[in-house]
């Protein structure tokens, strides 16, 4: 760890140092390093059995960039001139420990002599940050993150067979956090604050419980911008922005591995079979078609209702393996749902959030069981005007905030007030 606290304060000393130089177009970067103690929490009982040793942390270093009241940016005022920035964060796991002890509810899975561990992940991620409130010396801000993890130790069946939380080397990263930060100098601050990490792999292999952590962080900060936030934010007056009708039409491709394999695999597989508790699972297709209609209020904001269609090529599976067990219902690759909608812009960015509920949903015995009658949806979407708004972006699709599937969207939006 001290190695890498070095590097990130040979980086930012750096770096600081070449924003020494009096230039108005470097006076538009900063940089951030912090530290951040903390451990891996549970989210369910099933976590909690196994979970024996939860602490660890990490040390992050950012790059900021952002738009000034001089640049007449309708977007940064709007928002307050917040930044983005591109970060790096390293989360140290070593002391995370798991085990399953002897336990009738873990059905065939027989417990081993050893503990499992959690491994290291380098983490690259954006990062849009925004000021709630702002004066000379006081700032209070959130932060919301993505990008990818790098791990180092994932699930094996052959040494590290109780580690549920992560079964891939690259992740899904996202990462939240509320900070007060106090500006002590012209172009200096400390920040302390409060984040949650999340790595997983959005269900596109197994397992995938995930790794979500919390604590307090402390950070030091270089903006040599923020003088100019407070004293001309008042400075550019944008133009009223035109409020407008849409229909939004999506297509969606995408995929899972299915939790249905994973149980039947770790608890309802003998020890002698050469499929128990594997690391091998089956990726199958997912598809879908989203009819939104948008009302854009603000130049920010968006929001509406809208059905959505899925075809999961995993039904017959799933029938297959409900057959097995002696259970008889109906199974359909079709699902349907009805779905608020909320999309948060900047410039060619933006934030797609959803809450659908099922009107027609039959997957089997287990969706039954672990699955709700409400689904939830977040994505990145990236803007192509040059093409007509046309939207290309990746979203993730859960039922009570864990992953049911990721996909790639296509999104045509046509105006119709």
């Amino acid at each position: 760890m001290k190695q890498f606290l070095s590097l990130f304060v040979f980086l930012f000393a750096t770096y600081s140092s070449l924003l020494a130089e009096e230039k108005d177009s470097v006076r538009h970067w900063g940089m951030a390093v912090s530290v951040m103690p903390s451990e891996v929490v549970a989210l369910d009982s099933y976590d909690k059995r196994w979970l024996n040793k939860r602490a660890n942390g990490s040390v992050a270093v950012a790059f900021n960039h952002v738009a000034l009241p001089s640049d007449s940016d309708a977007y940064a005022k709007d928002f307050g001139y917040p930044s983005l920035s591109i970060g790096l964060r390293y989360t140290f796991n070593g002391a995370v420990k798991m085990r399953r002890s002897e336990d009738r509810a873990w059905g065939m899975a027989q417990m081993v002599d050893y503990d499992s561990h959690l491994g290291n992940t380098l983490s690259v991620y954006g990062t849009f940050t925004r000021a709630i409130y702002r004066n000379r010396k006081w700032e209070t801000s959130y932060a919301l993150s993505g990008g990818v993890g790098f791990n180092t130790r994932w699930y094996d069946k052959a040494n590290n067979i109780d580690n549920e939380l992560i079964g891939t080397p690259i992740l899904i990263y996202f990462g939240a956090g509320l900070f007060q930060t106090y500006r002590f100098s012209q172009s200096w601050g400390v920040r302390a604050g409060i984040e949650f990490v999340h790595h997983s792999n959005g269900a596109l292999y197994r397992p995938n419980k995930g790794s979500n952590t919390v604590g307090p962080s402390l950070g030091l900060v270089y903006y040599p911008y923020y003088e100019a936030q407070v004293r001309d934010r008042n400075m550019y007056k944008s133009e009223p922005f035109k409020k407008s009708l849409y229909l939004n039409i999506s297509l969606g491709i995408g995929g899972k591995t299915m939790l249905e394999d994973w149980l039947l695999t770790q608890f309802q597989t003998p020890p002698t079979a050469p499929n128990y508790r594997t690391e091998d699972f089956k990726f199958y297709m997912a598809y879908s078609l989203q009819a939104d209609l948008m009302y854009r209020y603000a130049r920010r904001w968006a929001s509406g209702i809208g059905m959505d269609l899925f075809y999961g090529s995993y039904a017959s599976h799933i029938k297959a393996l409900d057959t097995a067990k002696g259970i008889e219902m109906r199974h359909s690759p079709w699902s349907v749902g009805l779905a608020g909608k909320h999309e948060v812009f900047y410039h060619n960015l933006s934030l797609a959030m959803s809450l659908g509920f099922y009107l027609h949903r039959q997957m089997g015995a287990n969706a039954k069981e672990n699955e709700t009658p409400y689904y939830e949806r977040i994505g990145v979407h990236y803007t192509f005007k040059s093409l007509q708004g046309l939207k290309l972006g990746i979203n993730v699709k859960a039922h009570r905030t864990k992953a049911d599937l990721t996909e790639i969207v296509l999104v045509y939006p046509i105006r119709i007030k």
